[in-house]
């Protein structure tokens, strides 16, 4: 219209409103119960975050995440496996603030890192410090398993420096050779949610997926939208979840933890 020197008249009806009768943000959290007299009180987690930025709909950031995890408990729970520890999703909220939901959920149930102030006038002088204040279920935690990096398929796991882990996984990864899941990463990401149990030294995991479009088009734009979701992705990658979230439930012991820091 502007080419043909036609000038156009928009109008437009906006009815903006503040939905502000609750402030609180909420986490999702659901269980099967353990079965084993001896485990059932220990637990085994899985999840993704609930919220996405606002340009779009949040498809692949992280909607897919839950969408696995969902389908991954769905799974166990249609095949009748009775997992002797308690297996444990949560759907996070306030991730994209800061991974809110998880941290605060994290100190509720299984313990925080507090600073201990210094003394600079004490002679020689006290440095601040941190030290671990664990919670009531820190001892009965085995592992978190996270999903956040878009629709693609799981090609492995970070390892988050827990180089105990690696038999463990490399024998749990060797059914899904053929699915394109094989590695095994040494390092350490961060930016989501399994940051909060591996921050006070419990084993969180977040697995590597294919980028898709994740970084480049879909993450935190308004192209983010159900249309770039890859179902045969997320179909491997909710199986891949429930094989390892059921092993770590179904281990003698809980999940090997890193060295603690000196």
């Amino acid at each position: 219209m502007v080419r043909q020197g036609v000038k156009p008249v928009v109008t437009m009806d906006i009815q903006g409103q503040y939905y502000d009768d609750d402030l609180m943000g909420y986490n999702t959290v659901a269980e099967i119960p353990g079965m084993d007299p001896k485990l059932k009180d220990e637990i085994v987690m899985l999840g993704g975050h609930l919220d996405s930025w606002h340009a779009g709909t949040g498809a692949t950031d992280n909607a897919a995440g839950c969408a696995v995890a969902m389908e991954a408990v769905r799974i166990l729970l249609a095949s009748g496996l009775k997992p002797r520890r308690t297996i444990r999703i949560a759907l996070w909220s306030g991730e994209e603030q800061g991974l809110v939901g998880s941290k605060a959920y994290v100190k509720q149930q299984f313990g925080e890192n507090r600073t201990i102030p210094g003394d600079s006038k004490a002679q020689p002088p006290i440095p601040p410090r941190t030290e671990l204040i664990k919670g009531a279920n820190y001892d009965r935690f085995s592992a978190y398993f996270n999903l956040d990096n878009g629709t693609g398929k799981i090609r492995g796991v970070y390892m988050q420096g827990n180089a105990a882990v690696k038999p463990i996984f490399e024998e749990w990864l060797k059914p899904f050779h053929d699915l394109g899941a094989k590695t095994l990463a040494p390092k350490s990401v961060s930016g989501t949610d399994h940051l909060a149990f591996d921050q006070i030294g419990l084993p969180g995991f977040q697995f590597i997926q294919d980028t898709i479009e994740y970084e480049t088009r879909t993450h935190h734009t308004n192209q983010d939208n159900f249309d770039r979701i890859q179902a045969d992705d997320m179909k491997q990658a909710a199986t891949i979840m429930a094989a390892f979230v059921y092993q770590s439930a179904m281990m003698d012991e809980r999940m090997p933890r890193k060295p603690a820091k000196p």
